[in-house]
């Protein structure tokens, strides 16, 4: 269900980028699916102990009504989010749908980390052409691995906004590299500390019943989604600023219109 929704949002957005007068239905659509596609994988999200994606879809909730309303509207700011949305899923569709490409990208990381693993001396064996395995717990490599997920999302920002083509392809140097190396170090953080058993605590929150998980949700769950990719993506968005200063005012007008029409739903629930 999770990749029919996904692909269902992918296909309006592309619509939404043609110029027809029902581009905007298609946009809400879009969004709708693609929220719907997070919901729909809950599970395998509450068997992985993943706080992140259920949150964020949470949060979305009210989001979502607040973007259906405004493209309605015809507010400048929602589509141009919504543009930046669309492109980003044309960057992003090549890797998810093609198994070859998709492929291509997780073995190009899977070779650079394993080259750093062994130049640190850190003993692993591959059980899978994909899967690192060094003691008895192993860590696979899949497309979210890669980095490629947040490079379309900064560039699909990049290329909503007004810019130069110098602009753009100074972006582009900044982004791609930037969160490709951010990934990479994930990763070799997430295989060492998690086949090493760094972070053995509270298994009675943090383990999904297997022996030994609970490094691994505090090494990939807490600290790498909420720590270095957190703080990867505010250094890159800062350098996009200083490359382009209209990203600044684009955002500062995004989250003034979001938190205003949020504080306007809060006021209209209360008595």
């Amino acid at each position: 269900m999770e990749a029919i929704l996904a692909t269902v949002s992918f296909i309006c957005f592309v619509i939404f980028l043609l110029p027809i007068k029902t581009r905007n239905y298609f946009a809400i659509i879009a969004w709708s699916c693609l929220l719907a596609s997070v919901f729909a994988n809950f599970p395998k999200y509450i068997y992985e102990n993943n706080i992140a994606y259920p949150a964020l879809a949470l949060i979305s909730i009210p989001l979502l009504l607040i973007t259906a309303r405004n493209i309605l509207k015809e507010n400048e700011t929602v589509l141009a989010v919504t543009k930046g949305t669309a492109v980003a899923f044309l960057i992003f569709a090549p890797f998810a749908y093609v198994e070859q490409i998709g492929n291509l990208l997780i073995f190009a990381n899977v070779e650079v980390i394993s080259f750093i693993l062994d130049s640190i001396g850190f003993t692993y064996t591959m059980s899978a052409p994909d899967m690192f395995l060094h003691d008895i717990f192993q860590v696979e490599i899949i497309l979210a691995c890669t980095g490629i997920q947040a490079i379309a999302i900064m560039l699909g920002l990049t290329f909503a906004i007004p810019s130069t083509t110098r602009q753009k392809a100074l972006s582009i140097a900044v982004v791609v590299p930037v969160i490709v190396i951010m990934n990479l170090f994930r990763s070799l953080f997430v295989i060492i500390t998690y086949t090493e058993q760094w972070f053995p605590y509270f298994p009675e929150i943090a383990s999904n019943g297997n022996y030994g998980y609970e490094s691994f949700f505090w090494a990939h769950n807490i600290i790498s989604e909420f720590g270095i990719s957190l703080i990867t993506i505010i250094i890159v968005i800062y350098t996009l600023i200083l490359i382009n200063p209209g990203i600044k005012d684009f955002m500062a007008k995004t989250l003034s219109l979001y938190i205003g029409e949020l504080r306007q739903m809060a006021g209209k629930n209360n008595p």
